[in-house]
């Protein structure tokens, strides 16, 4: 059933999306999936957030592009679907920005029927894949679900961490060794080790984690924050800074996690 070919004529009351998204709202693995709305037509962004709210997901949105441009570089979401016509900045420079500072965030790109070379450039700067309106309920949320099932942004949560002979508890916040010594790790600690451990194996740049650790736009900031934190956990893990082998540092990017998780 296709929703928006005159998205005025429709009533986004809770019975229409049980009838368009049926099974949605049972499926437990959606639960708790945020999605960001960038759309400035308010028929489109009013049906695209009941529908995800139905379906499990946590939306929030944005009706222009500087609050879209906002939200994308600061809120905590699992997905972006945005609309490339947007009143200040548009689609593209959301986008740019996007890949710049979150460069695994999945994005799905909203356009008109027969804008292919809008299509063709969104895929080109970075998005994961693209809708041309008028859609359905049913092939958004399929598109959304099919998209995040594959995107590394939110990976199995990390609890226990394996050091140099002992192992981390991020939970408890506090590294044991087997010889029964023991170091506590500060909240921002934890939380940078927990999302280095997440992303094992993969080289994770100081803009990155400013944004999805530090909660920071990084764009205009030079700071040694990063390093300083670095160089206290290699302490606390007992990680040789002069040859680490938990976290490695990549030369003209940022860090890499080479230990293990304990229930690996």
């Amino acid at each position: 059933m296709v929703v928006w070919a005159a998205p005025e004529a429709v009533e986004w009351t809770d019975a229409v999306v049980r009838l368009l998204v049926p099974a949605a709202a049972g499926d437990t693995t959606m639960q708790q999936r945020t999605v960001l709305v960038i759309e400035d037509d308010d028929a489109i962004r009013a049906g695209i957030v009941d529908a995800l709210a139905y379906a499990g997901y946590t939306p929030l949105e944005a009706d222009n592009g500087e609050d879209g441009l906002r939200l994308a570089g600061q809120a905590e979401c699992d997905l972006i679907l945005l609309d490339l016509v947007l009143p200040g900045p548009d689609g593209f420079e959301i986008l740019k920005a996007v890949r710049a500072q979150r460069p695994t965030l999945p994005v799905i790109i909203l356009t008109a029927l027969g804008a292919e070379n809008d299509r063709v450039r969104g895929l080109r700067l970075g998005a994961d894949d693209y809708i041309v309106k008028p859609f359905s309920v049913k092939e958004l949320l399929a598109r959304a679900e099919a998209v995040l099932r594959r995107s590394p942004e939110r990976p199995d949560d990390v609890v226990v961490v394996r050091v140099p002979g002992g192992k981390a508890d991020l939970a408890r916040r506090e590294v044991r060794f087997d010889g029964g010594g023991r170091e506590e790790l500060s909240e921002r600690e934890a939380a940078l080790l927990k999302y280095l451990a997440a992303h094992a194996g993969r080289a994770i740049s100081r803009d990155e984690i400013l944004t999805r650790v530090w909660r920071l736009d990084p764009r205009g900031l030079a700071t040694r924050t990063i390093d300083m934190h670095v160089a206290r956990l290699r302490e606390k893990l007992h990680d040789d800074p002069s040859a680490p082998s938990v976290i490695l540092t990549v030369r003209g990017t940022g860090y890499m996690f080479a230990g293990g998780r304990a229930d690996e």
